[in-house]
């Protein structure tokens, strides 16, 4: 074996003998470098004749090509080397099924606003809806609540910009304003009847949607849902505000062994007024009475905001928490979960 067979054999043991590219780089230096042995040898040349150099040259250059491809195997084995490694580490099981998306769903508060608009639609019922930036006018004063008036310190309220210092824009803090917004839409749609002295087909509508209150705890959220209703006829009476309630909660809570009960109580904007409670003959709240409404007659102040007169026109007017009945029909104890977003507890409902 001569001395280029040798620089060959042993470039080729030292690149085997490389675990890493950077341990090859090095080895290459030893032999393919600036200051390698084919490169010295290359340089030892310079004092060959010209036709030394043509054989000398064709050998050297035999033996850095065999060196060459020796460094290039080995480079890609640990390539090579390394993919495997990662396949290894990274590597799928094919065999197991994929990991399918849970179906999404409605929210269970929207699920009852759903149920509810249902419920009244078959009633003959219309849905409305409002502003959430409301007007001082719409949201107290046009509802016989004037700047002075006692019950507005129950309305803990955010105010926003714009409106005046004497009137400023709120977030409502009801959907009772959509009372005067759509019974005002109503009697314009229908004023060449009232003006001919005929008779204005009735208001009946029912206004769902977010309301705002400085108000938090277990029961109560500074957002919270509301649905206000309102019925204006020529005869509707405390009677057909009673028929509807009952109908609705039997329906709403798919039982017929439930009995309302109404008490006296007080808001400005209707007169008569009384709180709604409900008592279930069985299951969990069996025997319990339990707030779920206010209603009333509609104070004469309103009908006459509203363009209407009172002489003439009469109805009731009534607001649920949509979250309160959201909560009992499925037995949530904590208002809170409804909007703390846990995919656990909103999975339940899909």
């Amino acid at each position: 074996m001569n001395e280029l067979d040798t620089l060959v054999t042993s470039a080729q043991a030292l690149f085997a003998q490389s675990a890493s590219p950077a341990d090859l780089e090095n080895a290459k230096a030893q032999f393919l470098g600036k200051s390698g042995r084919i490169t010295e040898l290359m340089k030892g040349m310079a004092a060959l004749s010209v036709e030394e150099k043509k054989s000398r040259g064709a050998v050297i250059n035999v033996a850095k090509q065999a060196i060459e491809a020796a460094l290039n195997a080995r480079r890609q084995a640990l390539a090579d080397a390394e993919l495997e490694t990662q396949l290894k580490a990274e590597a799928l099981d094919v065999t197991l099924p994929g990991r399918s998306r849970m179906s999404g769903g409605l929210h269970p508060v929207s699920l009852t606003l759903e149920r509810i608009e249902a419920i009244f639609g078959s009633m003959g019922f219309d849905v409305a809806q409002g502003p959430e930036i409301e007007t001082d006018w719409f949201n107290f004063t046009a509802l016989n609540t004037p700047q002075d008036h006692p019950a507005r310190s129950m309305h803990d309220t955010f105010y926003v910009e714009g409106g005046s210092t004497d009137a400023p824009n709120l977030l409502r803090t009801h959907t009772s304003p959509m009372q005067i917004r759509h019974a005002v839409q109503h009697v314009k749609r229908h004023q060449s009847l009232l003006d001919a002295g005929q008779r204005m087909p009735e208001i009946r509508v029912i206004a769902p949607g977010r309301t705002y209150r400085v108000d938090s705890d277990a029961t109560h959220s500074p957002m919270f849902h509301q649905c206000e209703g309102l019925w204006v006829g020529e005869n509707v009476s405390f009677k057909d505000l009673k028929v509807v309630f009952t109908d609705f909660y039997r329906t709403f809570f798919e039982t017929d062994d439930l009995v309302l009960r109404f008490r006296p109580s007080f808001f400005p904007f209707t007169e008569p007024s009384a709180e709604v409670d409900i008592q279930f003959a069985s299951g969990p709240l069996a025997g319990r009475w339990l707030e779920v409404a206010g209603s009333g007659e509609v104070h004469p102040n309103v009908i006459r905001n509203m363009g209407l007169d009172p002489e003439r026109y009469i109805g009731f007017a009534f607001g649920m928490g949509t979250d309160r009945l959201t909560m009992l029909r499925y037995g949530v104890s904590d208002l809170r979960l409804f909007f703390d977003g846990d995919i656990r507890f909103l999975s339940q409902f899909q």
